[in-house]
């Protein structure tokens, strides 16, 4: 073989390995949709409902990233996020006024909530040793349960402001939602690739032994991913109270596997060691396009799901078969 074809073949391979793979997916799902339904599916007001529809996942995804780049997993996100929800309503309609100052102590009640709930979690993984699959599953469960007991019904505390600016407002068109979950991912994406946080966070996904022997402490490094998941979980919480006016305590059943299912079609390894916060951004506008586009061609959004789950077990399987190739 010449240089040039074996230059082309590799040209050829990273085209579609790792980042270039879902980025393709995705690019070829628009494409599909814009030449079926060009004037409706391409049209800026499209654009916007997709992004506004994915904005909110999109932050507890980038928590999520980390937490799975470890070798980790967290359920809880979705349950994290109602319960930060129903804290940040509660203090804020016990301070009975609707300026930014009240919105801005709603926003702290939510992170502080959030970010304990994360700690548990880390705290349960990394010093009790109990697997993270069922902590999380167990901290879902109680996080659910308490926001019922604490709020009782759906919770409509919301200043006007948080919900005028940052649910439905836009600065030059785009969403606030939209910019503020964009800032998020630029901020998780520079810190995982760039930061000894985030080389430490690879390292132990990696290999958690060899990671302790280079003078990693490795527990008390995952507590603070976990941690910064539910930072980022009550994040999305205040951000959801802001949207719906409410703090929709049935409405986010699915919302742990949906972000799993957008980390892992974004090409983050189940088994730890490798992922992108920038990828998982895409594999959060897969499902999203999808949806928007389906019901422009007529389809139940109920496909989406079937297309989710054969992208997902797909990413699965070319994980494994990728890691088998490199041992």
């Amino acid at each position: 073989m010449t240089d040039n074809s074996q230059n082309r073949a590799f040209r050829l391979e990273d085209l579609w390995s790792g980042p270039m793979r879902i980025v393709l997916v995705l690019g070829l799902i628009v494409a599909v949709f814009a030449i079926m339904r060009f004037d409706t599916f391409a049209s800026f007001a499209n654009v916007r409902n997709i992004g506004m529809a994915g904005a909110i996942l999109l932050v507890m995804a980038v928590g999520a990233t980390f937490v799975l780049i470890t070798g980790g997993v967290d359920l809880s996100v979705g349950a994290v996020l109602v319960f930060s929800g129903v804290i940040a309503a509660k203090v804020m309609g016990a301070m009975g006024s609707d300026g930014w100052e009240v919105a801005a102590i709603g926003l702290l009640a939510a992170m502080a909530a959030g970010t304990a709930w994360g700690i548990l979690n880390g705290l349960l993984v990394a010093k009790a040793k109990v697997p993270a699959l069922v902590v999380t599953l167990g901290t879902m469960g109680a996080a659910q349960g308490l926001s019922w007991i604490i709020a009782g019904e759906d919770l409509r505390d919301v200043p006007y402001v948080l919900g005028d600016t940052v649910g439905v407002g836009s600065i030059g068109g785009i969403p606030v939602l939209v910019i503020i979950a964009i800032a998020i991912t630029l901020l998780g994406g520079l810190m995982l690739q760039l930061t000894r946080f985030g080389r430490h966070t690879f390292a132990i996904g990696s290999n958690p032994l060899a990671a302790r022997e280079m003078g990693i402490n490795v527990d008390w490094h995952l507590v603070r991913v976990y941690g910064l998941a539910g930072l980022l979980a009550g994040i999305a919480g205040i951000l959801s109270l802001a949207r719906y006016g409410s703090t929709t305590i049935g409405g986010h059943a699915t919302d742990n596997l949906q972000v799993i299912a957008a980390v892992v079609i974004g090409g983050t390894s189940l088994f730890g060691g490798r992922g992108s916060v920038f990828t998982t951004a895409v594999g959060v506008l897969i499902p999203a396009t999808l949806a928007s586009g389906l019901i422009m061609v007529g389809l139940n959004t109920f496909w989406r799901d079937v297309a989710v789950g054969v992208v997902l077990v797909a990413a699965v399987y070319l994980d494994q078969a990728g890691r088998r190739l490199t041992r």
